[in-house]
């Protein structure tokens, strides 16, 4: 099992940015894909960024691609998410997932360990 701690969520104003920080603990980080969810009030979790044990291969949601970005630094044990040009329908609580795979998965179940999530509200 791997702990998720995320950190860096907050309130911004449409058309900034926010990067995202999620450090785990446990089980080899350096092996697992790691992913970020998004859970708006009322909506089912849904799908924002993977990326691949190594960091070969990023997979996106059409809804963010261009304007997000997922890394790691596996010597740091932490995944980002680097968010641009926010707009008001990306504000949720954005969790951090680990895969007991190898590869950038986009289906929550892939992912076995979760996060308690980051609050981000961006404002029009």
């Amino acid at each position: 099992q791997v702990q998720l701690v995320e950190s860096g969520g907050g309130l911004v104003q449409a058309g900034g940015s926010l990067r995202l920080s999620c450090v785990a603990s446990g089980r080899t980080f350096s092996s697992s894909g790691m992913g970020w969810f998004r859970q708006a009030p009322g909506k089912e979790r849904e799908f924002v960024a993977a990326i691949s044990w190594r960091g070969a291969n990023t997979n996106y949601a059409d809804s963010v691609k261009g304007r997000f970005t997922i890394s790691r630094d596996n010597a740091k044990n932490t995944v980002y998410l680097q968010m641009n040009s926010l707009k008001p329908e990306d504000t949720a609580v954005y969790i951090c997932a680990a895969s007991r795979g190898r590869f950038a998965f986009t289906s929550y179940h892939e992912y076995g360990d979760w996060g308690q999530g980051t609050q981000v509200t961006v404002s029009s």
